[in-house]
């Protein structure tokens, strides 16, 4: 390996060197020294070069997918500072925090940073002593803070989150829009838009609104197979459906969304009531409070947190185990978004959710009362309509999101609710007709619950006041029972033939898809439901990959003690230490020097020197080794 060029503050007043030959050994010499890693995974090595090369790139890699090597290796290979637009303080902290750790010169400027710190950073940068700088969005279009980028030397611009530029998007934000900038006062300098979710048109508007030159595109997979999905009908005990999933889940971390702030609290109670470390989390909480939980989560093992979509955006916490949905999500975006927040690590997790029809008619009910314009509205209808058919498919999951994506998906995953249990289906035209045509007989200006009462033959106080029982549609359902025929309701809300006007509370009408299956001209297969709900089979969660004897099990959590010991002294997540899979590895291999150590997958030379001695002490005393045999290996003096 060569070695590394340093950097000078000089540089700042060098034009950009081509990328030549030379530099290829450098990033992968980075890698292993720094980062700890033997090899770079899928497009990263690609996109580094592309960034060395000087070009702009449009990088889509799945969360935990290492898009953040993607510029962190590159600004620590060219000359000057590498500046990466991040949304929140909480994840600059922590990625801040991490890159120190690994040795690396690296800081943020925000809010939370003292005055007299931030001029210290400020003549860091402009001297040539940083490699990488963390900068909200709204902070690095200020006048000033551009006037201090345009004295320093750059290597790149890295936005990441940037789907948060869209305004089709799900995590809209209005201080992406003025990222644009840097393509007028910055040309020479390369720039990333980084995201783990974008479709076809939000990867346009990227380009679009950040002014990409004509950007190298690297869209990676989309797939996380460590991930178990499943999707279960939201009964009136909906809580308890949550203490059945989570019974599978004690001690872990992991987050739980939902759609309202007074949910959030009330189910963050309830999980305390049954002895879960649960915090609620969302916008209307103080902001001290929403700190404190994101730092117990972070760096307390087993927390799960509560909340609505304002938490999680850049959460970089690797062994969150599971995230449940309390409510059906806006989008598939959002559900992608939201799920891939779990096993980051690449060990198994699960993403549940339960939902019904009254999620749908809130969720349109939201967005017609929103602000935005018909067409934006539109648009958000449409995501809607696709989460809800996603979740009633009858076939494989994981292909069905993936082909949402575009990605060819392989063949069935085996590690969805579908797979594992495949549902029934029966040919529904017969009952599809039967609902329709009563949807029509009662004037298409009633709810669910009424419309199937008529069918059912019921004859509530509701079905009297309106005559209902008259008409020829009352009680030819008498054989489903209500919650089969709300089975038979949403899947026709999601196949496009029924819908639920949310600005008439609900009521149903048919859409033009619905006149040929009226008629008779084509047919339609559904899903079939138990006529009462079943007791839900008990199933394991997926183990570890790595499954540990009770020696090794033993050695495994005496490493994480220690791990926990010197994060909470440096007030750090113990993740930014060691990553559980490096403990597993130091579990199987025992190494009994620092050089060994240093072998290990994601030990590099900084967290070596800070980190190594305690941890071969702690490998040295499971293995029965004494301090004079620890000495003679020259581990302590």
């Amino acid at each position: 390996m060569l070695p590394l060029r340093p950097k000078l503050a000089s540089d700042r007043h060098v034009e950009r060197r081509p990328y030549t030959a030379w530099m290829r050994t450098q990033p992968l010499e980075i890698l292993h020294r720094v980062y700890g890693y033997a090899a770079f995974r899928g497009r990263q090595q690609a996109i580094i070069e592309a960034v060395l090369a000087g070009r702009d790139c449009l990088v889509l890699m799945p969360t935990g997918g290492g898009k953040s090597l993607c510029y962190q290796i590159p600004a620590q290979v060219l000359p000057g500072a590498g500046v990466v637009v991040s949304p929140l303080i909480a994840l600059m902290q922590d990625q801040v925090a991490a890159l120190r750790q690994a040795g690396v010169r690296a800081a943020f400027l925000n809010s939370t940073v003292p005055w007299p710190e931030q001029q210290d950073i400020k003549r860091a940068l402009v001297a040539g002593q940083l490699d990488l700088l963390y900068l909200a969005p709204e902070r690095l279009v200020q006048a000033e803070t551009l006037a201090l980028l345009a004295e320093a030397q750059l290597a790149l611009f890295a936005i990441d989150e940037a789907h948060c530029v869209s305004q089709w998007g799900h995590d809209f934000r209005q201080d992406y829009l003025g990222l644009d900038i840097l393509a007028e006062r910055f040309p020479d300098v390369p720039r990333l838009a980084l995201t783990a979710t974008a479709d076809e048109r939000t990867r346009g508007e990227i380009v679009s609104r950040l002014a990409l030159r004509r950007p190298a595109r690297f869209v990676s997979g989309f797939d996380r197979p460590n991930i178990r999905y499943r999707v279960q009908i939201k009964t009136s005990s909906a809580n308890e459906q949550l203490a059945g999933f989570l019974a599978g889940h004690k001690g872990e971390a992991g987050i739980v969304y939902c759609l309202s702030r007074k949910k959030t609290e009330a189910v963050a109670e309830r999980l305390r009531t049954a002895g879960y470390h649960a915090l609620p989390y969302h916008a209307g909480l103080p902001a001290r409070d929403r700190a404190e939980a994101q730092t117990r989560f972070l760096r307390d093992d087993g927390v799960v947190i509560v909340a609505t979509v304002a938490f999680g955006l850049g959460i970089d916490k690797p062994d969150v185990r599971f995230v449940a949905h309390m409510d059906l999500p806006k989008s598939v975006e959002a559900y992608y978004q939201e799920t891939g927040r779990a096993g980051r690590d690449g060990e198994p997790a699960e993403a549940w959710m339960i939902y019904g029809l009254q999620d749908v008619v809130r969720l349109r009910q939201m967005v017609d009362e929103s602000v935005a314009d018909e067409q934006h509205k539109r648009v958000e209808r449409a995501k809607l309509d696709a989460l809800l058919g996603w979740c009633e498919v009858t076939t494989c999951r994981r292909q069905a999101l993936l082909r949402y994506f575009g990605d060819e998906p392989p063949a069935p995953c085996g590690n969805c609710d579908i797979c594992l249990d495949p549902p029934r289906t029966f040919d529904g035209t017969v009952a599809a007709q039967k609902l329709m045509s009563c949807i029509v007989r009662t004037g298409a200006r009633f709810g669910a619950g009424h419309v199937i009462d008529v069918l059912r033959g019921d004859e509530t106080d509701k079905v009297r006041q309106h005559r209902h029982g008259r008409l020829s549609t009352f009680g030819i359902g008498a054989d489903l029972t209500m919650r089969q025929w709300r089975s038979v309701l949403r899947q026709l809300v999601a196949g496009g033939y029924v819908y639920a006007d949310a600005g008439r509370f609900g009521a149903l009408g048919l859409t033009p898809a619905a006149r040929p299956l009226l008629r008779g001209e084509t047919t339609l297969t559904l899903r079939e439901e138990a006529a009462t709900a079943q007791p839900s089979r008990k199933r394991k969660t997926p183990a570890p990959s790595t499954d540990l004897s009770p020696p090794d099990a033993a050695l495994f959590e005496a490493l994480r003690a220690c791990r926990k010991q010197l994060a909470d002294e440096a007030e750090l997540p113990p993740y930014v230490v060691f990553h559980d899979q490096t403990l597993r590895e130091l579990v199987r291999l025992r190494p009994a020097s620092l050089a060994a150590m240093l072998e290990i997958h994601g030990v590099g030379q900084a967290k070596l020197e800070r980190y190594g001695e305690a941890f071969l002490n702690v490998l040295a005393a499971h293995a029965g080794t004494s301090d004079e045999q620890i000495v003679r290996a020259g581990l302590i003096a």
